[in-house]
This record gives C-alpha cells, sequence and structure tokens, in this order.
C-alpha cells in the first residue's frame, strides 16, 4: 500500500499558476494558456523557446555549444489545477533533455497538507487523454530525470528526442496555504542520437504442471516508479516466496515492461501490467500488452474510467481496483465497480481496511446472488515497494490450466482463486452433493434440498480457526489446534446457502480463537491467514 508522499496522488481544484523565464520577462496572467486534458483540470503556460542546433554541426547548439538550459519558475495558489503544463519547444539537434524541479515546503499548522508536487514529460505527441505522447512519470519520488535513446531515467521511455512542443507535466497534489513556489531546471544536449533501445518483453509462458494451482502477487512495484527495489530484486523475492508468477505494476507508466525478461525464466513467469494512480482512487490493469500504457489524469466525476477499463479489456487486461479502504489521501475507490473484473480485498499485512473491504465485497456477493447478476471475485497481493514490505504477503493462489499468461488472467477473472498469508498456507475447499463436486469459483447445481458436504482442508495455521460463511453470515466455525492443520466439514442445502466460502483466522493477540460481532465489523477475530472466493449453490 502506498506510503504518505510515496505515491502520485491527491485531489487538488482549479488554481492559477504563473512562471518565468530565466532572462526573460516574467510570465503575466494574461500568457497563461487555459486547456482543458480529458476531463481532468489543467492549465498550460507559455511556450519556453531554445536555439536551433548550429547549421554546421549536427553536434553542437546555437554558437556550438553542446547544451543549453533553461530555468522555468513560477507560483501556484491553492485551489490549482490537477496539471499544469510547462511547454518546451524542442528544436531539430537535441539528442537528450534533462530535467530537475524543487518547490517550497513552507510550515503549516498542525493537520494542514504541506506542499508536494509530482513530476511528469509528454513528447510532441500531445497531453491528449489517452494520447500517445506520455514518455514518463515519477510522481514525486525523484526530482530530476533524463530522456535520451539508451540511458533513460527509470520511469521515463527511452527513445529519440524528437523536434516539437514537449510538456513537462506538474502535478501538484497537495498545496499550502502560502501556495507553492516551483523551480524546473531544464538542460537540452545537442548530438547525434544515442544507440536505440531495445526491449526485453517477459515470454507469455514458464513451465508449468498444467491443470494446477498456482501462485502469484500480482502488485509490486521497482524503482520505475516509487519502489526501492531493483527488478532483479523483485524477482528474487517472488522467488523466495514460492511464488510461480508475478505482475509488475508500477505507478502510471509502463517504462519497466522492457527490462522483465531477463528476469523471468522458466521457474518464474513475469505477466506486465500497471497501477493507475488517479486523484480518486487506484486501480490495478493486469495482463496489459508489454508496452501498453493507460492514462490517470481523471477523477471519478469525470466518468473516464469506464473509457480506460475498456481499453483494458480490449487489450486482454483485467481490471481490479486496489486496497479501496487505504486510508492515504485519494487512495479510496470512489469509481464503482462497474467494469471491474476483481477487487484486491487483502494488500500487504492484514489491517482494519482489509477488514472493511472483505465486508464490502461479501455484502456484493450476497446482493450478486439476488439480482443474478456476475460476482466479482476477491484477490490479494503485497503491494510491497521496499523492505521491509515482503513480496508475496499476501499472495493470490490461481487454478489454472497452466502457467501462461493467459490462463492465470483466465483463473482471476473466473474467480479460481484464493487468498493466502504465504506459501506455507495451504487450502482446499470443495462442496459434493447429488453426485457432484465444485471447487472455488465453481457452481454446484443441486435439487433445492439434496444435501451438499462443504469440506475445508488445511495446514500452516497453526492455532488458526476456519470459518464458513454464506449469504447468510457465519454459520460454522473451527479450531485448527496448534498443529495447524486440519479438516472441517459442514453440511448445508442450496435452499439454505447460495454461496458458501471459507475464512482462515490466526488467534487473537490474547491467544484466543476470536468470536464475531452480532452488532457491528468482525472486530473480534484474529488476522486473516487465507481467504477464498465461493462456491456457488444453485437448485435445479
Amino acid at each position: 500500500m502506498c506510503q504518505p508522499g510515496a505515491c502520485e496522488h491527491s485531489p487538488t481544484p482549479s488554481g492559477t499558476p504563473a512562471g518565468d523565464e530565466k532572462g526573460t520577462p516574467a510570465l503575466g496572467r494574461r500568457s497563461l494558456l487555459r486547456a482543458v486534458v480529458g476531463a481532468a483540470g489543467a492549465l498550460t503556460l507559455a511556450p519556453v523557446t531554445f536555439g536551433q542546433a548550429a547549421a554546421a554541426s549536427s553536434s553542437g547548439g546555437p554558437s556550438g555549444a553542446t547544451e543549453v538550459t533553461r530555468v522555468i519558475s513560477g507560483h501556484l495558489d491553492p485551489g490549482a489545477a490537477d496539471f499544469v503544463y510547462l511547454p518546451l519547444v524542442i528544436p531539430k539537434g537535441v539528442n537528450q533533455i534533462s530535467v530537475s524541479y524543487t518547490y517550497d515546503k513552507p510550515q503549516v499548522p498542525a493537520g494542514t497538507p504541506g506542499n508536494s508536487c509530482d513530476i511528469g514529460i509528454f513528447d510532441e505527441r500531445g497531453t491528449e487523454l489517452g494520447g500517445k505522447g506520455f514518455r514518463g512519470w515519477s510522481g514525486g519520488f525523484r526530482t530530476s530525470f533524463v530522456i535520451n535513446s539508451d540511458t533513460t531515467t527509470p520511469g521515463y521511455l527511452p527513445g529519440p528526442v524528437n523536434p516539437g512542443t514537449w510538456h513537462i507535466a506538474l502535478g501538484p497534489y497537495q498545496i499550502a496555504p502560502q501556495g507553492m513556489n516551483y523551480q524546473v531546471t531544464v538542460t537540452l544536449r545537442y548530438g547525434a542520437p544515442g544507440a536505440a533501445f531495445v526491449p526485453n518483453y517477459p515470454p507469455k509462458r514458464a513451465k508449468g504442471r498444467g491443470r494446477a494451482w498456482y501462485r502469484g502477487d500480482s502488485h509490486l512495484h521497482t524503482v520505475y516508479s516509487d519502489g526501492k527495489r531493483l527488478p532483479s530484486e523483485v524477482a528474487t523475492g517472488a522467488r523466495a516466496a514460492g511464488l510461480d508468477f508475478m505482475i509488475s505494476t508500477d505507478h502510471n507508466t509502463s517504462s519497466s515492461h522492457g527490462i522483465w525478461g531477463q528476469y523471468a525464466g522458466p521457474d518464474l513467469l513475469v505477466i506486465t501490467g500497471e497501477e493507475i494512480t488517479t486523484r480518486n482512487g487506484h486501480w490495478l490493469a493486469l495482463g496489459l500488452p508489454p508496452g501498453s500504457w493507460i492514462d490517470w489524469r481523471y477523477r471519478s466525476r469525470d466518468d473516464a474510467f469506464s473509457r480506460f477499463a475498456k481499453q483494458v479489456h480490449r487489450l486482454g487486461g483485467l481490471v481490479v481496483p486496489a486496497h479501496p479502504y487505504c486510508p492515504y489521501v485519494a487512495c479510496q475507490w470512489k469509481f464503482g465497480y462497474d467494469g471491474a473484473d476483481a477487487v484486491e480485498v487483502w494488500n500487504g499485512p492484514w489491517t482494519y481496511d482489509d477488514e472493511s473491504a472483505v465486508d464490502t465485497w461479501d455484502a456484493r456477493l450476497g446482493e450478486a446472488m439476488r439480482t443474478g447478476k456476475d460476482w466479482l471475485p476477491a484477490m490479494g497481493n503485497s503491494d510491497a515497494h521496499s523492505a521491509p514490505q515482503v513480496i508475496g504477503l499476501p499472495q493470490t493462489v490461481v487454478n489454472a490450466d497452466d502457467l501462461t499468461r493467459d490462463s492465470i488472467l483466465a483463473g482471476i477473472r473466473a474467480g479460481r482463486t484464493w487468498i493466502a498469508e504465504s506459501s506455507s498456507v495451504t487450502l482446499a475447499l470443495t462442496a459434493t452433493g447429488h453426485g457432484r463436486q465444485a471447487g472455488i469459483g465453481e457452481t454446484l447445481r443441486v435439487p433445492v434440498d439434496a444435501p451438499v458436504d462443504v469440506r475445508v482442508d488445511v495446514s500452516g495455521v497453526p492455532g488458526g480457526t476456519v470459518r464458513l460463511i454464506t449469504d447468510e453470515g457465519q454459520m460454522h466455525q473451527e479450531s485448527l489446534g496448534a498443529a495447524g492443520s486440519g479438516t472441517v466439514t459442514w453440511r448445508t442445502t442450496a435452499s439454505l446457502a447460495a454461496y458458501v466460502r471459507a475464512e482462515v483466522r490466526h488467534p487473537m493477540a490474547d491467544g484466543t480463537p476470536g468470536k464475531g460481532n452480532s452488532m457491528g465489523p468482525n472486530l473480534q477475530w484474529g488476522p486473516m491467514a487465507a481467504l477464498t472466493n465461493p462456491i456457488v449453490l444453485k437448485s435445479t
């Protein structure tokens, strides 16, 4: 889960920034060009120009210089636009753009947000919402970046610096009462283009076991956004956690996609994705074709989420709202669940916001059974950014036809999944009746009053408690004992239960198994060790 100040998020209303270029008159308010990018409020400032390359040499700029620097400074008042664009008119002959930025952080009263500002850049193809101009984003994680053909800063897309109007994107997501003074330094280097970057995308298949249960972590960050782990370290951590697959989901950028090939292998399937970090919640685009990028510059009131959810579906990926009850600014999910393929109900070590997410998800299960609509599968991921956050805590275990991108996504989409705290926890849930059997994510059709025997096999949770839950709530509870292994059985019918799912909880802090609270949320249970999607019971 994002830590305060670590991720690019948080709402800010419209504002009126002003700027000046070093060595030129200050830009007045009338110089501002107001624009709207898609549906998110934005301001575009007057352009900054640079001299043309020396006519006699492609390696020299104006007057034969190899580098030219401009400094752009300005002020943003409280209530500034979500995105402030600084246009740069890039001449021919440039092979590298270097950008650094600073902003002041005045003292603010206790409880009042201070200044925080993200940064990214769009190239000559423009800033249109969902357009082709995206060249990189680092949020507030970096104070500088470089773009060229081969040694581009993580978070940014390598490639040529083509002439035309580029745009630095500032994202002032919190502004102090005194406002925010910012300064952006841009250096152009002139010369011949460097060697082209050759992406090394991960293969779509690893060495699987045919139809089997595969463990994975589908929400992971690296230094390509706001993580502190290198991709090599994330892959090593995934293997150490006993995972069969992992999905890379750096914030708002596809820049890491082209390096994962060297870290995948027969023992680890690496799938590419993105965490889309909007001003009103985060969502995961899982299984994107390598190199695909999904825009994030909108709010829930802008009615743009469905557009990009459809884009992900056209690309064959999954849409998964992440940590919907995350307590940090702009993390809570405000877009609804239409268009979602699953929901992340467990994010990192178990906390009260995960408890709220599971309660909401379970209520939606009941609604789906009542209305006949499709139910939304649950999944869990670590959202690990850096040590000591543990990769694979938790992990989603997927029943898939094989260890391939398409098979893993199909298993998640179908809800043939359960969530484990770690690879040391094992679980199997089945329902048997009228000579038929169904497992997690499947439907058992039986005569309305035919007995249905539910069985849970668990290991790896010493002192744990198994709970069986239906649309009526918890219907059975049983302790595992000190060994942490056991089999729990319970009988019901399709007339009494529309679905059945299992939870396995650790003991309470005092060592007791815990019990439900009939007056409110189940706050008297120990932390979650395992959680399944439901088996649906339908009468014939």
